[in-house]
């Protein structure tokens, strides 16, 4: 097993991130990157080693690449989430849709298709980076007042969400996608719009990852209670959170 490689010469209040990847020149890129960039390094080339390392509770967040020996990337992100909230940012050479779709679905806060450009993938690192800080900043002030549309409640302050009094597990991207919803529920909003809100960034052309979160949202909310949607697509521009009438 390979030992973790490290920058020492970041900065101490360097934010530290975690890659887990197999291919070690791509590492060594990304290490020197995103060392200039202002943050701290660590380094695995497995998943199991990288699953360790992700849920010690060190890091601010975890590069993760789809394809990986010893476990997979996809079932590493998997029990990630089962345990921690830690911001994850999914790579793979395959660029294909169901590829960046299994990512989203699994939990990922993003995905970046190789080949990429180092600085896309740091303006992806800031962007999420800088939502999980608005969250914590949220979070640790005043509670305020609970919103409740049909049979879901969402709680800003406690960051849960109930459906008919049942808990429904979101993630992070997920719950920031709802409260959008919510605070414009019965107004359709620009994907664009969301894209800015909830990622952190603009809508680039082939990007789909919105809709995948917002497929998640509705699949884990199911139906209304009157058996229709409770987000609408509109065609061309975005979604609308439907009102009961």
């Amino acid at each position: 097993m390979r030992e973790p490689s490290s920058e020492k010469t970041a900065a101490p209040q360097a934010q530290r991130i975690l890659v887990i990847e197999d291919d070690v020149e791509l590492c060594q890129l990304l290490t020197s990157y995103l060392l200039h960039d202002g943050f701290q390094i660590v380094a695995v080339h497995n998943g199991i080693e990288g699953l360790g390392l992700a849920l010690s509770g060190g890091f601010a967040l975890v590069i993760l690449d789809l394809m990986l020996p010893a476990m997979e990337g996809a079932e590493v992100l998997s029990r990630i989430r089962q345990r921690s909230s830690v911001p994850v940012i999914m790579l793979s050479a395959r660029g294909e849709d169901t590829d960046r779709i299994r990512g989203l679905e699994g939990g990922a806060d993003d995905y970046v298709p190789k080949p990429f450009n180092p600085r896309e993938l740091s303006a992806r690192i800031h962007s999420v980076l800088r939502r999980v800080s608005t969250v914590s900043n949220t979070t640790a002030g005043p509670s305020p007042g609970r919103m409740l549309i049909a049979d879901v409640e969402l709680d800003p302050g406690s960051r849960s969400v109930r459906r008919g009094g049942q808990p429904v597990d979101l993630t992070s991207v997920e719950f920031d996608l709802l409260e959008s919803f919510f605070k414009a529920a019965g107004r359709v909003i620009a994907r664009e719009e969301l894209t800015r809100a909830v990622l952190g960034r603009e809508l680039s052309p082939l990007d789909r990852s919105i809709d995948v979160h917002v497929s998640n949202v509705r699949r884990k909310l199911g139906p209304a209670p009157d058996g229709g949607e409770r987000i609408k697509a509109v065609r061309g521009v975005g979604y609308l959170y439907v009102m009961p009438s």
